[in-house]
């Protein structure tokens, strides 16, 4: 439920980041656009989550971030639980921006 409402979190502020910026940022950019300003990116007014760092899943790990997203989602985002592995079942499944 941490990580669900973590990435929750991190879509609001996708959402205002494209709001001020006309776009979301680039898979190459990452999530670390709502923190510092990408290079050539004007009308920045971030930073855009309440944290002072790009938070990780509840198991330490950096949160995979892929803009544009597959099936014509925006942009996904991915914690692949307590195992780490794409897939998973229990503590091990996959959370993600879509589910």
């Amino acid at each position: 439920k941490a990580a669900k409402l973590e990435i929750d979190q991190i879509g609001q502020g996708l959402d205002l980041y494209k709001l001020e910026i006309g776009r979301y940022p680039t898979t190459q950019e990452g999530l670390q656009a709502l923190m510092v300003a990408p290079a050539g990116v004007s009308n920045w007014n971030g930073p855009y989550l309440k944290s002072n760092t790009v938070p990780k899943d509840p198991w330490s790990t950096e949160y995979k971030f892929v803009s544009p997203g597959d099936q014509n989602r925006p942009y996904d985002i991915i914690s692949f639980g307590s195992d780490g592995k794409e897939g998973g079942d229990g503590d091990g499944k996959d959370i993600t921006s879509w589910q």
